[in-house]
């Protein structure tokens, strides 16, 4: 009798689970979105190099409007990279464990998300416009983390794991201005990559 018991409380804990938090979030979508993150900044390196900047030399570097324009198309590509994997991991764990995903969980998740993204977004912008650009990559990583952090009531708790520790990253690449590509490859490359690994053994 007990054990039944037992196994109804584990059925109705499941189920508030699944009603009360977004649970189809891939661990393969952050391993891939860190992979294209990786390759992205990897990318920008070469880009400097081409362009004659030596990125370790320490100086303070002066960026022409080409190249300005060039590395927003890589972020924004990086960006929607990004969000296809996400997108597609989500899709297919939500279909294999037969579960909704478009939710009033899924969009509340979504608002929570959104709204730092969005303010961290504007902040970005108004960061170019001033050509401040040694403060964008910690402003990602702490707008990023704030984010994962808010909107962690509507998913797995874990994710505000990873928050923290884009937000102490971003915080660290404050004092080290010159090496934002380093602390933004960290962050959304590494800790991607380890988070997602983490996830998917843990939830798949």
């Amino acid at each position: 009798m007990n054990q039944k018991h037992q196994e109804d409380l584990s059925h109705i804990r499941s189920m508030m689970e699944r009603s009360s938090r977004f649970i189809s979030l891939s661990g393969l979508s952050g391993v891939f979105a860190g992979i294209v993150a990786l390759a992205g900044a990897m990318y920008v390196y070469l880009l400097f190099k081409q362009h004659g900047i030596e990125y370790f030399d320490g100086e303070q570097k002066i960026y022409s409007s080409d190249l300005i324009m060039e590395l927003t198309f890589v972020a924004l590509l990086i960006l929607i990279l990004a969000l296809v994997f996400g997108i597609f991991f989500t899709l297919r764990k939500s279909k294999s464990a037969n579960l909704p995903v478009w939710t009033n969980t899924t969009k509340k998740m979504l608002l929570h998300l959104a709204i730092p993204l969005f303010v961290g977004g504007v902040f970005c912008v108004a960061l170019l416009y001033h050509q401040l650009f040694a403060l964008i990559a910690p402003t990602t990583l702490l707008f990023y983390g704030l984010a994962l952090i808010n909107a962690e009531k509507y998913t797995f708790s874990d994710i505000k794991y990873l928050g923290i520790c884009e937000i102490v990253l971003g915080s660290i690449s404050l004092f080290y201005l010159g090496y934002g590509l380093i602390f933004w490859a960290i962050g959304f490359g590494i800790l991607h990559i380890l988070y997602g690994l983490i996830m998917f053994k843990k939830y798949k």
